[in-house]
């Protein structure tokens, strides 16, 4: 997938923490925290896939439904669009600064105290929020679909969860009533740390050489693999082959960095080649989280996906089974040279945002600014923005064919793909 949506799971490096009274009692409206509704152990949740984000429906208090993106690491509940509560004001106790990765300064925030949530049968009773002052990070424009916040370490924290990237489906089981069975796949040790779900089960290969890391496993990044140079003390040498990109965003702006290929990965018996790795630049990343734990990067959803994975936190072990077709597709990465993102009211009017020079897309002329109207006779408000992506990542020598509308003036170009990395 596009690697510059990737860098959801690095937001919150920083946040003040405060917590909720977790004991549960009956009946629910009494209780504290997340929970099952009556009282069941288990409950599905869909989802859907947008950039190889995990985007959940939420209904907090009396709202329509919200779209927020799962992420493992996340500590708290954070409203990144507060427009959604114009109408419904939420009761705000006190200001708090945020701190993450990115290039900018510090967010200011409000905490939201006494809410209600819900998504399927899980819900949240008496739950804090955290409300950004504005929506600086405009993750529905990455995405392609709206979206209205980022919620997660809670609900990983408190129950064993399964996610099938097949059926789109997360299942949300109570601890003591999972138990692991072989058939579900294999099972490899994490440690919690700073609701950080860490795991030392990934190598990467040069050569015959292979080094050891140890990672995050972060469902709110969009990359396969995230290599942090500025922080590990065998720090790996960049690709031979690399190119600059915008790799997301966090709390403070955007991460820059470069996009390259490693040769070999093995995460616990099950080995990927060529992998697309991603090098943030120190001064979005590394140097901002220099009180984290030690660590060589993280594993985003591109990696993830072609496993059905089952986070245990309570007992520190996720499990990871491999689907065979998915483990065949290669990681490939956008082979126009060309960066968008999604407007208008529903976030289907799509924008060249960034032309690498010298690409298939420089080379047609293409410019920033521009306003894709078809690829390939496809009216492309009828895609999703990952629909697309997939067109300009899928086949070498495949020729591609855009409509655009420039100045009020109707554009057509063509271009052949190619591999920039």
């Amino acid at each position: 997938m596009k690697a510059v949506v990737l860098a959801i799971g690095m937001l919150c490096a920083c946040l003040v923490a405060w917590g909720d009274d977790h004991h549960q009692r009956t009946p629910d409206r009494d209780r504290y925290g997340f929970f099952i509704a009556a009282n069941r152990t288990w409950t599905r949740i869909p989802f859907q896939l947008h950039s190889n984000l995990i985007i959940v429906p939420v209904r907090i208090n009396d709202s329509d439904t919200l779209q927020f993106i799962l992420d493992t690491g996340v500590s708290n509940t954070i409203i990144t669009d507060p427009s959604v509560f114009k109408k419904q004001p939420l009761t705000l106790a006190r200001k708090v600064k945020l701190n993450g990765a990115g290039e900018g300064n510090n967010l200011t925030a409000s905490i939201a105290i006494n809410n209600h949530m819900s998504m399927g049968g899980l819900r949240a009773s008496h739950h804090n929020l955290v409300l950004l002052d504005e929506d600086i990070l405009k993750l529905s424009e990455f995405v392609g679909t709206p979206v209205h916040g980022i919620f997660g370490y809670e609900i990983f924290a408190n129950f064993v969860v399964n996610i099938d990237f097949q059926r789109r489906e997360i299942l949300i089981m109570q601890p003591k009533k999972y138990r692991y069975k072989k058939r579900k796949g294999d099972r490899y040790p994490i440690t919690i740390q700073d609701t950080k779900a860490y795991t030392d089960a990934i190598s990467v290969f040069d050569g015959e050489k292979s080094t050891p890391l140890r990672v995050v496993l972060d469902t709110g990044a969009g990359h396969a693999l995230l290599l942090d140079r500025s922080r590990s003390t065998t720090a790996m040498p960049l690709p031979a082959k690399v190119v600059r990109a915008q790799l997301g965003r966090g709390l403070n702006g955007v991460i820059n960095g470069s996009l390259g290929r490693i040769q070999k990965i093995r995460f616990g018996r099950y080995e990927m080649d060529n992998i697309l790795a991603s090098f943030p630049d120190s001064a979005a990343f590394g140097m901002k989280l220099i009180d984290m734990p030690e660590r060589q990067g993280n594993v985003g959803c591109e990696l993830l996906r072609r496993f059905n994975v089952t986070f245990n936190y309570p007992e520190q072990y996720i499990v990871m089974k491999p689907v065979k077709r998915l483990m065949r597709e290669t990681f490939e990465h956008d082979m126009s040279g060309m960066e968008l993102r999604a407007k208008g009211e529903h976030f289907k009017n799509y924008y060249v945002a960034k032309v690498i020079d010298g690409s298939p897309a420089a080379l047609a002329g293409l410019q920033e600014g521009d306003e894709l109207m078809f690829i390939n006779n496809n009216a492309v408000n009828s895609l999703t923005i990952s629909d697309i992506y997939k067109t300009l990542q899928k086949g070498e020598g495949k020729e591609v064919s855009l409509l655009v509308r420039r100045n009020g003036e109707i554009i057509i170009a063509h271009f052949v793909l190619k591999r920039l990395i």
